[in-house]
């Protein structure tokens, strides 16, 4: 690790000794291989000869690998491996003796078609922990289908939520059933691996894309169930509390969240105007949600008045969750960011830190994102393949030294 650096990590781990052979590609797998690497585990990122996709999702690109692929990469080591020839299936189940998990993203019945399906593995190696992501799952009027980010936005209701009335259902910004996909994983993993330590076995983990974005549906979902209505998007206020949404004032707009009456009678009196709770329209959450628009008028007035970074802090340090929108140049910047070492360096890189702040074993970056192939004689060798063996997996085109377009 260099010395120099910043969210760099400070122990080995809390998963050190947990090997992770990664055999996914674009986004919520590599997401999830990052938390799992960030905290210690050694992560093999096994690309196939074209490389993982999203090297290509630029620009903007650093040395022909893409943001995209920089953003979820890190502290793992790079292998290229063709698993459609039998050598390159001989290199992998080496690689996967010794193994506590396998991540992989292939659509359901390609890793059966090669004889790695869970069934095979289980028999060779009873502990290994097994983990599929994939769009729909195996079984379903959906199943074995792909599936993308955007496309599962649109159809778990995701989509239909976010917007407003004159957009009407929109994309979120960030691939959020992506990303939630790579964090449910990677719970789900640790559980295997705490189970494991009970009973000595492996599991497979049957990961979706749709189940994932399902489980993204609170309180909408919770509220449907309860009254029968369909959602519709509001834009930025929030369905079952009031006053919870964004507000223009002289300089910026900040984003207000009220979560019970007591910090509404102190937005009230801090906005000048402490008669507002006295109203009966105003009095309970329940009286502000059905009175919405009339409280909203109220309040815009009150807002326009104030300097928006000073009201955010003076609402926040009076117990009053507020906070300036900022754009992302500016949350990057912003001293709390640094304090919380939520932007990481290393060597020239930088990406976002860990959110997992651990007292004893504490993550953070270790290794750049890696380069494609950029371990394959590293990681050979410690399996066992003496050097003259590599160098024919690699003139056989087994082991790529250059992406294949």
């Amino acid at each position: 690790m260099a010395a120099d650096g910043k969210g760099l990590a400070q122990s080995a781990g809390a998963l050190a000794g947990i090997k992770v052979i990664d055999l996914t590609r674009v986004l919520g797998g590599p997401y999830c291989t990052m938390i799992l690497s960030d905290h210690g585990a050694d992560v093999i990122k096994i690309e196939p000869p074209q490389g993982d996709e999203v090297r290509d999702w630029g620009p903007p690109f650093d040395d022909g690998d893409a943001s995209y692929f920089i953003g979820v990469n890190r502290n793992k080591r790079a292998l290229a491996l063709d698993i459609g020839k039998p050598a390159g299936r001989e290199v992998l189940l080496r690689l996967l003796d010794g193994a506590d998990v396998l991540v992989e993203n292939f659509k359901p019945g390609a890793m059966e078609k090669w004889g790695f399906g869970y069934a095979d593995l289980e028999a060779r190696f009873p502990g290994l922990i097994h983990c599929r992501v994939t769009g729909f799952g195996a079984e379903g009027p959906l199943g074995g289908l792909p599936g993308y980010d955007a496309v599962l936005q649109a159809m778990t209701g995701l989509m239909s939520i976010n917007g407003d009335a004159a957009t009407g259902p929109m994309r979120l910004g960030c691939p959020v059933v992506d990303l939630a996909t790579g964090l449910y994983s990677a719970i789900a993993i640790l559980m295997a691996l705490q189970e494991r330590t009970r009973s000595g076995r492996g599991q497979f983990i049957d990961m979706t894309l749709h189940d994932c974005g399902m489980a993204l549906l609170h309180p909408q979902a919770a509220n449907f169930f309860l009254n029968g209505k369909r959602p519709m998007p509001l834009g930025n206020p929030h369905p079952n509390i009031s006053p919870y949404e964004k507000f223009a004032t002289r300089t910026c707009d900040i984003f207000l969240a009220c979560g019970n009456d007591a910090q509404f009678r102190k937005l009230c009196e801090i906005l000048g105007r402490p008669e507002l709770p006295a109203d009966p329209r105003f009095g309970s959450n329940g009286d502000r949600l059905t009175h919405r628009a009339a409280l909203t008028r109220e309040l815009t007035s009150a807002f326009a008045e104030h300097d928006g970074a000073v009201l955010a802090e003076t609402l926040l340090r009076s117990g009053v969750p507020a906070g300036p929108v900022l754009a992302i140049d500016e949350a990057m910047a912003a001293p709390h960011t640094a304090a919380r070492a939520m932007v990481t360096e290393l060597d020239g890189y930088r990406g976002v830190g860990t959110p997992i702040k651990l007292s004893r074993t504490p993550g953070g970056t270790r290794r750049k994102p890696p380069r494609f192939a950029q371990d394959s004689v590293q990681v050979l060798a410690e399996h066992g393949f003496a050097p003259d063996r590599i160098a024919a997996l690699q003139r056989d085109g087994v082991v790529p030294t250059v992406r294949r377009k």
